[in-house]
């Protein structure tokens, strides 16, 4: 991540939309101003793994590179589900990749100082169950050495593990950052703290937010673990007995918290699966707002924000944003909505 890209989080935007329509264009540092004594601000301090893997495919002798995508057994380093690419790197276009070769039960792949072995094929060739060969320790060993993040073409210079860690993150559990976080500093937590705004966490699994194949991104998000700390539950259940609003930090928080809520909008303590999509119709029985990044139609993200906000209203946030020039990546600018 370059010192431009730096300067940018420091100077980012935050669009804020209310529920009766009015939009207002503010400095992302009023974050810590915008929420009542009793509201709760959730977010994910999942730390990202290095989930981006070059190597060879051993049966073809072609390069590929392997994202991890999702966990076959819940902190289990040696199972993923995972995506292939062939030869190149994040400065072609993802959907311009060159496709891997083709994948078979049993092949194996070489990884840097990894070994793996395709476990199968899932519902689409470019998605597959792998295993990497070896104990956890050397497993953890060889993704630290070889392994970098996930990353795409609108930042070229190649980024640390550190760069897309949120200033809160704590256990190495998503693929992509949970890049709503970056919104957040100390001095907003802190001013949160001297205003009685609560703050909580959970940890969930984000997943990849694209790779590369329409029909493979119209069935994300794929299924992603979290966990709820009992903390955090017993918050979420004072704060909605004295009527006040929970914030979300991320489409990953409103994943977990709607797939931990029991009916009555309490929610269940210790690990889940967050499976399907939240969209339009789809009842929130936990998290009142959102803060998150400039999503564009169709991503899965944007659809979830179809249970915040009518379509109208999106489509004159979605005109607003590109006239204000708001950035659309994960180290851009901020939407909240306030609906």
């Amino acid at each position: 991540m370059t010192a431009d890209d730096r300067s940018d989080q420091r100077s980012a935007r935050l669009f804020v939309v209310e529920a009766d329509g009015i939009m207002r264009d503010l400095p992302r540092t009023r974050l810590a101003t915008l929420f009542d004594a009793g509201d709760l601000v959730v977010a994910n301090d999942a730390a990202t793994l290095p989930a981006s893997l070059h190597g060879t495919h051993v049966p073809s002798g072609q390069l590929i590179e392997i994202r991890l995508a999702g966990w076959r057994l819940l902190h289990d380093p040696r199972r993923f589900v995972a995506l292939a690419f062939g030869s190149g790197d994040h400065r072609t276009r993802t959907e311009d990749r060159l496709p891997p070769p083709s994948l078979s039960t049993g092949d194996h792949l070489r990884l840097g100082p990894l070994e793996a072995v395709v476990e199968r094929v899932l519902y689409h060739p470019l998605l597959f169950e792998l295993c990497f060969q070896g104990s956890r320790a050397a497993v953890l060993a060889g993704l630290a050495q070889h392994g970098r993040p996930i990353q795409y073409a609108h930042v070229p210079e190649p980024l640390a593990l550190w760069d897309v860690w949120t200033k809160i993150a704590a256990l190495p559990f998503a693929f992509e950052a949970p890049s709503a976080g970056f919104a957040l500093d100390w001095r907003t937590l802190q001013t949160w703290r001297q205003r009685d705004v609560g703050f909580a966490t959970l940890t969930h699994a984000a997943g990849v937010s694209s790779t590369g194949d329409p029909a493979l991104d119209s069935r994300l998000p794929l299924d992603e673990p979290y966990r709820i700390p009992e903390r955090t539950a017993a918050h979420v259940a004072q704060v909605k007995l004295r009527g006040s609003r929970i914030i979300a930090i991320g489409t990953s928080v409103v994943r977990a918290l709607e797939a931990a809520a029991d009916p009555d909008g309490s929610v269940r303590v210790g690990n889940g699966i967050a499976t399907g999509r939240i969209a339009r119709g789809t009842p929130l029985r936990v998290v009142d707002a959102i803060i998150t990044g400039v999503h564009q139609p169709g991503e899965s993200h944007f659809e979830l924000l179809r249970a915040f906000a009518d379509d109208g209203l999106l489509a004159k946030v979605s005109a607003a944003l590109t006239a204000c020039g708001y950035r659309a990546h994960e180290f851009g600018d901020s939407v909240l909505l306030n609906c």
